[in-house]
């Protein structure tokens, strides 16, 4: 059974950092795609970031420069940090993953690009 816990989310004022984390279970973590989405109240959930197995990745458009996702394969772990935040990224964040290599950018994949969701984390900025 797959299973994705996300943590590190918080409140912050606007400009500073979080980290966000994602430990997974119950399959072969290193092989295949993984995002992080959110989703704000009264909006869709939109995708955030995505890597794949090779390391190679991609970002909305709202976040390149300032979000920065990574793996660490040995861990099972899933991370997004998050730079220069503003009162916009305030959301419910979501890590995602599927048991296929990602095959397009994030924007393309969608929600409908990956299977396995966690439960969320909280994120609000305060400007």
């Amino acid at each position: 059974q797959v299973q994705l816990v996300e943590s590190g989310g918080g409140s912050v004022q606007a400009g500073g950092s979080l980290r966000l984390s994602c430990v997974t279970s119950g399959y072969t973590y290193s092989s295949y795609c993984m995002g992080w989405f959110r989703q704000a109240p009264g909006k869709e959930r939109e995708g955030v970031a995505s890597i794949d197995s090779d390391g190679s990745t991609s970002y909305a458009d709202s976040v390149k420069g300032r979000f920065t996702i990574s793996r660490d394969n040995a861990k099972n772990t899933l991370y997004l940090q998050m730079n220069s935040l503003k009162s916009e990224d305030t959301a419910m964040y979501y890590c995602a993953a599927d048991l296929l290599p990602c095959v397009t950018d994030i924007q393309a994949l969608g929600v409908f690009g990956f299977s396995y969701w966690g439960q969320g984390t909280q994120v609000t900025v305060s400007s």
